[in-house]
């Protein structure tokens, strides 16, 4: 049997990317787990979960949430080095308010 965990080693993010997936889409884990995988094979799709991370840092940072603001932003630093082509090619830095 596949687990949880399984779905996200195949997925090639961290777990908490893959919750961060998962809280933006309003998803259950396996299923965020597969977009997931499906977005990383597409030519902008670490592009999407980059702005997916940002959303959810905006909209903690709206309900005041810092503790969560904190812990995305951790996740965030962790997606972009891992994964640098999320970045914009002209130089442009993502908004993070």
């Amino acid at each position: 049997m596949i687990t949880v965990e399984d779905m996200i080693a195949f997925s090639g993010l961290s777990r908490d990317e893959v919750l961060a997936i998962a809280g933006h889409e309003h998803l259950p884990e396996p299923a965020a787990c597969a977009l997931a995988e499906y977005l990383m094979k597409q030519e902008h799709g670490s592009e999407r979960i980059r702005e997916m991370i940002v959303d959810d840092i905006q909209a903690a940072q709206e309900r005041g949430d810092t503790d969560h603001v904190r812990t995305l932003l951790h996740v965030l630093r962790h997606f972009v080095r891992e994964h640098p082509e999320c970045l914009p090619i002209s130089g442009e830095k993502p908004e993070i308010t």
